[in-house]
C-alpha cells in the first residue's frame, strides 16, 4: 500500500508548496505513502478559508450540521476495511485496535455529534433593585451557546482517526470551521477523513487539512489572527508553548496533554482484574497513550502477588506483526521514539528499579518494537515514575497505608487519569475523591463516553467528550431584557 495526498484548503486538494515526504510503517519500516509538506503561505490560506467560511456555516441550522456529520459517520463505516490497513500501516496498532478503537471510534463519535442539542437556555426572571432611574426593574434572561468561531486542531499520532474525530465532529457541530494539521508521523489517514467530510457535503472552507514536519506548519496554524482557538492533543512541553502564543491574543483553548496515570492497587483489589486493566498499558497502543496506568502503586499486602502476575502477564503477550490476528503489541511510531522508551528501562535499572519483565529489545527483523516491561521496587522519586514515557513500561510502587497512596498518587505534575482497584467499592470512592486527577476509574479502565475528559495540573485545560465538548467549543452568550 503506497498513497500520495494533496493539501486541503478551502474545498480544493492542492499541491504542497514545500513537496512531500515520506510516511514509514512502523512494523516493516517500508513507506506507506507520501504526505504533503504545507508552506507557510498555504497555512494563511487554509485559516483565511476557514474564517471566510466561519460566517455561512455559523448560521446554519443545527439540524443541517448534523445531518452532514452524520452523513460522514456513513461514509467512514462504508469504508471501514481500507481505513483500517492504512491506520495499521501509518501507527502499527493492531487490526483489531484500528478497526475498533480508531475507524470506529471515529465513526461513532460523528454519529454522537449528528444529535442537535439545546443550544440556549433560559433564565430565571430577577428583580434588579438598582435598575434605570433607580426603579425596580424586572429582568429576563438567555443563556446562548455561539461558536467560537475558527478552530485549529492540532492532533496525536497514536490514534489519527479517533483523536481528530473527536475535535471537527463537535467544532462542527457547534458551528465552528477548522484547521486541521494532523500529526506529522500520520497524516494520511487524516486526510481519508477530509475525504469522508467532502464526500458527505462539508461546504468550502469549513474543514481544512494541513501538514508537515516542520514546526512552522503548526506555528502558523496557532498564531494565525484568523484562529480563534486551538485544541491540541500532544505533550505538556508543546502545549505551553502553543498556550504561551494563545495568550498573547486570548484565544480559546482545549489541552489535552501529558499523563503518569497511577493505579492504586489496595490490599482487598482483585488482583486478576487489577493485572488485567494495567496491563493494557503493554498492549494498547503499545503504551502510546495518556491516559495508561503507567505508575502502580501496590498496597505491601498485595506487591509480591501483583508484581508476579504482572510480569506473567508481561510475558505472554504477543509482539509482533499488528497484521496477525494474535498479535496483542504492535511496535511504537518510530525508531527515535523507541530509542527514547529503551533509554527509560536503561535509566530504570540505574535508579535501582528491578527490570522483571523485558527490558530487550524484541529479536525482530524489521519494526520499532518495544518488549513490554516491568520495573519493580520502584520510588515516587525515579524518572521512571515521573516522567512520561510513552511506551510499554510500567512502574510499580509499593505503600503502606491508604494516606500515603494517595500522597504518592497525587505527588505528579500530571492529572490526567487516574485508577483504584478494591473490592471494597466505598473504600474505592474514598480514595478516588481524594486523587488529584481530572478523572479516576474504579475497578476498570474502561471510560463512559458521555463523561468529561481532561486533567488536572499540567494534564491539561479544559474538558471535552460528550456535550461537554460542545461547550468546550463554544462561548456562553447571555441576551438580557425587562420583564
Amino acid at each position: 500500500m503506497t498513497e500520495e495526498q494533496r493539501l486541503f484548503v478551502g474545498g480544493a486538494w492542492a499541491e504542497p508548496e514545500g513537496g512531500y515526504y515520506e510516511v514509514v510503517d512502523p512494523a516493516t519500516e517500508g513507506i506507506v505513502g507520501w504526505a504533503p509538506e504545507a508552506s507557510r503561505d498555504q497555512v494563511r490560506a487554509a485559516c483565511a478559508a476557514a474564517r471566510e467560511a466561519s460566517g455561512p456555516w455559523s448560521r446554519t441550522a443545527p439540524e443541517e450540521r448534523a445531518a452532514m456529520l452524520g452523513r460522514a459517520a456513513d461514509v467512514i463505516r462504508a469504508h471501514v476495511e481500507p481505513y483500517t490497513s492504512l491506520a495499521r500501516a501509518e501507527t502499527g496498532a493492531t487490526t483489531a485496535t484500528a478497526r475498533a478503537m480508531q475507524v470506529g471510534v471515529a465513526a461513532a463519535r460523528f454519529r454522537r455529534y449528528a444529535r442537535v442539542e439545546p443550544a440556549e437556555w433560559a433564565i430565571p426572571p430577577q428583580i434588579n433593585e438598582g435598575g434605570p432611574m433607580g426603579r425596580a426593574a424586572v429582568m429576563g434572561a438567555l443563556a446562548v451557546r455561539q461558536p467560537v468561531g475558527v478552530v485549529t486542531c492540532i492532533t496525536s499520532y497514536n490514534n489519527p482517526w479517533a483523536n481528530p474525530a473527536g475535535k471537527v465532529a463537535p467544532a462542527l457541530a457547534m458551528g465552528n470551521t477548522v484547521v486541521v494539521k494532523p500529526a506529522p508521523q500520520d497524516p494520511l489517514s487524516v486526510y481519508r477523513m477530509a475525504q469522508a467530510l467532502e464526500a458527505a457535503g462539508v461546504p468550502r472552507g469549513v474543514v481544512n487539512v494541513v501538514s508537515g514536519r516542520s514546526v512552522e506548519v503548526g506555528e502558523e496554524a496557532v498564531a494565525s489572527p484568523d484562529v480563534d482557538m486551538v485544541s491540541f492533543t500532544g505533550s505538556t512541553a508543546v502545549g505551553q508553548r502553543i498556550a504561551s502564543v494563545c495568550g498573547r491574543d486570548m484565544k480559546r483553548q482545549l489541552m489535552e496533554l501529558g499523563g503518569k496515570g497511577a493505579a492504586v492497587v489496595l490490599d482487598d483489589a482483585d488482583i486478576g482484574a487489577a493485572v488485567a486493566g494495567i496491563g493494557t498499558t503493554f498492549s494498547f497502543y503499545s503504551g502510546q497513550i495518556c491516559t495508561a496506568p503507567t505508575r502502580v502503586l501496590a498496597q505491601r499486602g498485595v506487591y509480591d502477588r501483583l508484581v508476579e502476575q504482572l510480569a506473567a502477564y508481561a510475558i505472554r503477550l504477543k509482539v509482533g506483526d499488528p497484521s496477525e490476528r494474535d498479535t496483542v503489541v504492535g511496535p511504537v511510531i518510530s525508531a527515535a521514539h523507541r530509542d527514547r522508551v529503551e533509554s527509560y528501562v536503561e535509566l530504570g535499572r540505574k535508579e535501582g528499579a528491578v527490570v522483571v519483565a523485558g527490558g530487550e529489545r524484541p529479536l525482530l527483523d524489521r519494526g520499532f518494537y518495544v518488549a513490554p516491561t516491568l520495573l519493580a521496587d520502584c520510588t515516587n522519586e525515579m524518572r521512571v515514575a515521573r516522567e512520561e514515557i510513552f511506551g510499554p513500561v510500567v512502574a510499580v510502587i509499593p505503600f503502606e497505608e491508604e494516606e500515603e497512596a494517595v500522597r504518592l498518587a497525587n505527588d505528579t505534575d500530571y492529572g490526567l487519569i487516574d485508577y483504584v482497584w478494591s473490592t471494597d467499592v466505598a473504600r474505592a470512592f474514598r480514595v478516588a475523591r481524594q486523587l488529584r486527577a481530572g478523572g479516576v476509574g474504579v475497578n476498570t479502565v474502561g471510560r463512559n463516553m458521555e463523561a468529561p475528559f481532561g486533567g488536572f495540573k499540567k494534564s491539561g485545560v479544559g474538558r471535552d467528550v460528550g456535550s461537554y465538548a460542545l461547550h468546550a467549543y463554544s462561548e456562553v452568550q447571555a441576551i438580557v431584557w425587562p420583564g
